[in-house]
């Protein structure tokens, strides 16, 4: 099931919620049991046949957490149980993931006959990573024992099952457990039911509206000079606008509930440097890679250059978590040369003199920008010699169509960078802390009448805006 669909907004979100509130009345576990049987349901929708790898895949970490929460192991067994836990997932991950990729390089190199068609569960990357950080932590000795019906909502909370964010179980846990989010908060009703139009509004008007002028560059045999550039920029701003508006309606759904999701987005179109951009786009897969692969590989403690292979192989297999592609991996790859570079840069010029402070923000922005751009273009393209042909054509201005089309696609990306470089962005204009739980300041139609005019414009063509059948993109990781 689609957020962006009118089964979605007229019927499933307003039963759900009703039924959790009116069980809240009643009981404090009962509606962590709606409300995670609601989220089957929701996955079931669309994605039935999986159901059941999904309920496996909760039961078997569930199992193997207790044995390293509550059991009483010794070291080795502890250490046993998690290799075990952790390859389980990997193993399951692996087959449905990438089997049918190894296949394809198997007959590549080999001239086998191979073939593999393994239908991919939806969101099996994020509840995975969800559990896998889960077991970690278990064996860490950083879990304390939690009963079933609140873990199983941990791992199948509709608002991130399917695109994230990537949860932690010390942040929702605890909020599922509390008593005060089974009881209805108008105040976070209203300001979720805001930050989802905000969303929904960036999806199907913003980013739906863009996606025609990618054709430009990624659909074309031989695209000019500009139709490369204007193709590139379009898919920028498709999939900026496209995950953020995701996760935007994640948040602002599961503030109705009275759950805040960690912040996923953050304008990261306006970083001076990929250090920061990557603190910046998709925070939750960031911070994962960071704390469970980047830091147990050694990080920055083991000198410079392992520091840089690390960063590669982090961003390697992050890029092989996007998708099962040589196009992602080099877009991984990409993306650590870049972080090595950035690194390198620091290291060699600590502290810039104040006269040119500005002017090397400037320079990194610009920078920062196009390289994100150009890591884009593998990212989108189905092959790596497709995205090869948009690089080249970009590099050569003699070729230059400048139609009536182009123009238009200017006019319209011109727009779209504004909006992006200039515009605030959503937890800014609520006042949205995850940390503090806190959203929003006297929201009322006397207060903050543009803000609620503005919401109510928002939604109104948000809803119109909807096609009948347009997924997000990070659906497919």
């Amino acid at each position: 099931m689609l957020f962006n669909s009118y089964p979605f907004i007229l019927l499933f979100l307003p039963a759900v919620l009703v039924g959790y509130f009116w069980l809240g009345r009643r009981s404090n576990l009962t509606p962590v049991v709606w409300l995670a049987l609601a989220s089957l349901a929701f996955y079931a929708i669309g994605s039935w046949q999986f159901v059941g790898l999904l309920l496996a895949s909760i039961a078997f970490n569930y199992g193997v957490g207790w044995l390293l929460i509550a059991a009483k192991l010794n070291p080795a067994q502890r250490r046993a149980a998690l290799i075990v836990g952790v390859a389980g997932d990997l193993l399951v991950l692996g087959v449905f993931k990438y089997a049918g990729f190894v296949a394809e390089n198997l007959n590549a190199l080999f001239g086998t006959g191979l073939t593999l068609h393994i239908l991919l569960p939806v969101g099996i990357s994020f509840y995975t990573f969800t559990q896998i950080a889960f077991l970690v932590d278990a064996w860490r000795g950083q879990v304390a024992t939690y009963v079933l019906p609140h873990y199983a909502l941990f791992v199948t909370y509709f608002p991130h099952l399917i695109a994230g964010p990537i949860l932690h179980h010390k942040d929702m846990i605890p909020q599922f457990e509390r008593e005060e989010t089974k009881h209805p908060q108008a105040h976070l009703i209203l300001c979720g039911l805001i930050i989802f139009a905000i969303g929904l509004f960036k999806k199907t008007c913003l980013a739906d509206g863009i996606q025609p002028l990618v054709a430009l560059a990624f659909d074309a045999r031989s695209p000019t000079f500009d139709q490369a550039w204007l193709g590139a920029l379009a898919y920028t701003f498709q999939l900026y606008f496209d995950f953020s508006g995701y996760s935007d309606m994640a948040i602002g759904i599961s503030l109705m509930f009275g759950i805040f999701l960690p912040v996923n987005f953050n304008s990261p179109y306006k970083a001076t440097s990929i250090v920061e951009f990557w603190r910046r786009w998709h925070m939750t897969l960031s911070q994962f890679l960071r704390d469970y692969l980047y830091i147990p590989l050694g990080g920055n403690r083991r000198g410079r250059v392992l520091r840089y292979v690390n960063l590669v192989i982090t961003m390697l297999l992050g890029g092989l978590w996007h998708g099962a592609a040589w196009t992602f991996v080099v877009w991984g790859a990409l993306h650590g040369a870049y972080l090595c570079v950035n690194h390198a840069f620091n290291a060699l010029v600590p502290k810039m003199p104040s006269a040119l402070t500005r002017p090397a923000r400037v320079a990194g922005f610009a920078l920062t920008f196009l390289a994100v751009v150009v890591a884009w273009i593998f990212f989108r393209a189905e092959r790596i010699e497709w995205a090869w042909r948009i690089l080249l054509a970009m590099t050569d201005p003699t070729q230059i169509a400048f139609g009536r089309e182009e123009i238009a696609a200017l006019v319209l990306v011109s727009i779209y960078a504004v909006l992006v470089w200039f515009a605030p962005n959503t937890q800014e204009i609520m006042g949205y802390d995850h940390r503090k739980r806190a959203v929003g300041v006297d929201i009322a139609v006397e207060t903050s009448p543009l803000l609620i005019y503005g919401a109510a414009a928002a939604l109104a063509f948000g809803i119109l805006g909807i096609q009948s059948h347009s997924e997000f993109i990070y659906f497919r990781f």
